[in-house]
């Protein structure tokens, strides 16, 4: 299937990325495809967690409010929706979707991609990327999700189903497959897989690229960042693309912006790595051609890798946190010394505890803390344990500073969490087996 064109668009960044540009994005982008953006390395070991409490919670959880509000849209205007927001159970994702499609009055067929869920086929004694260590000594593996590609993806595009939803898809995947799809390209055409990556890439991440993020109200302003409209790219036969943004919405889109999200995440432009190719950025040439306007070609690629990246999540322990603030005459003062009253008090208690000072030395350390002491300050404390228990005794000292502690705290917040670590390795590609299945679209009953 080829049209000249593919007019793509993103609406979602991350798992907790506003929902109205999607809609409006749908209303007045004259999209073929919407692609949403909603899974990260720690957002899939979570899911994972949360499945296996709740069998039913292995998606994302804004996943129903976003798609009930792009349900009567997307059937509207005939625009196509991709996401990844699958999470730990695409199939699961599916059937609500294909649920509030009934219950909203808008029959919808759903297309799950399954298959990056490879759990049982790693090999727990394969060293871990950040470490070196064997994955199993790491502790419980609780999930193991390989990147999937654009192969993926297609079986699900080439069907009727107007949503495809997928678990652990990379991010630029769910923007090359539609271009795949759309303009007829073949998967083994590392040029075009490349120019297609680089559009996806630049799109990801939402509003990154139209100047969220980029903002510096004092360097690099950005107009109306409160409205700010998420980008869509028209994509040609050739794989040149222009990055743009609909008109009347909040943003920027210029050299500056598309440049700044070409290097995001970036180690390697020469050999940037996808499930889908081998993609070099280093001569990709980025012309503006208009306001709001975008145009980027140049990319070259070579042959995807024979592994994919798989993304392991683990279980750490329970995360004890706890905040309280100090203001006036010597809140920095204070409340050092209420750290030092917490860190004595679970002297060996805990494997892991740290206690920072916000708004003074939490983010780079005392070194770097300049000028005057502060008039009001806040303390974290946070400390990792096996137990729950253990972790719990963290909010319950910085509590104690109430009266107990230094003069003038105030403003108390306590949690304990579970927490899922995430690791890295590889699987040979022929292990991991995708597959598509459909559910109809049913009317209310």
């Amino acid at each position: 299937m080829s049209t000249g064109q593919a007019r793509i668009g993103c609406g979602a960044g991350f798992a907790a990325d506003r929902i109205e540009p999607a809609v409006d994005l749908v209303e007045r982008g004259e999209l073929d495809v919407i692609a949403l953006e909603c899974l990260g390395e720690r957002t899939v070991a979570l899911a994972a967690l949360r499945k296996l409490s709740d069998p039913a919670a292995g998606y994302d959880p804004m996943l129903r409010k976003r798609m009930a509000a792009l349900l009567e849209p997307l059937n509207r205007t005939g625009t196509r929706l991709v996401t990844n927001a699958g999470a730990a159970d695409p199939l699961a994702a599916a059937r609500m979707v294909r649920d509030l499609g009934a219950e909203l009055g808008v029959p919808t067929a759903v297309a799950a991609v399954t298959g990056d869920d490879v759990l049982d086929r790693i090999d727990l004694s394969a060293p871990a990327w950040e470490d070196g260590a064997p994955l199993e000594s790491h502790g419980e593996i609780v999930s193991a999700n390989a990147y999937i590609g654009a192969d993926a993806l297609l079986p699900a595009l080439r069907g009727p189903a107007p949503v495809v939803i997928a678990g652990r898809a990379a991010d630029p995947s769910l923007f090359l497959a539609p271009m795949i799809h759309l303009l007829g390209w073949e998967t083994g055409d590392w040029t075009r897989m490349a120019a297609g990556t680089l559009a996806g890439h630049l799109l990801e991440c939402a509003g990154q690229v139209t100047g969220g993020y980029f903002a510096d109200p004092a360097r690099k302003p950005v107009p109306g960042l409160a409205r700010l409209g998420y980008p869509l790219a028209e994509v040609g036969a050739d794989g040149a693309a222009v990055i743009t943004k609909l008109p009347g919405t909040g943003g920027r889109v210029d050299r500056m912006t598309v440049v700044e999200q070409l290097t995001y995440e970036v180690t390697d432009p020469r050999a940037y790595l996808t499930p889908d190719v081998a993609l070099d950025m280093s001569a990709v040439g980025v012309r503006e051609e208009g306001a709001d306007r975008v145009a980027v070609r140049g990319a070259r690629g070579r042959a995807r890798p024979e592994e994919l990246k798989v993304s392991v999540g683990y279980r750490v322990g329970f995360r004890g946190e706890g905040e309280i603030s100090y203001a006036g005459r010597g809140a920095l003062e204070r409340a050092r010394l209420a750290a030092e009253v917490v860190r004595e008090r679970l002297a060996g208690a805990l494997p892991r505890l740290r206690a920072d000072v916000i708004g003074h030395s939490a983010l780079h350390g005392d070194a770097l803390a300049q000028g005057p002491d502060p008039y009001e300050c806040r303390l974290r404390v946070a400390g990792i344990a096996a137990d729950r228990a253990a972790a719990e005794a963290v909010g319950e000292e910085v509590s104690a500073l109430y009266t107990s502690g230094p003069a003038g705290g105030g403003g108390l917040r306590v949690t304990t969490t579970e927490v899922v670590g995430v690791l890295s390795t590889t699987i040979p590609r022929e292990r991991v087996e995708t597959g598509v299945v459909v559910l109809e679209g049913s009317a209310a009953a």
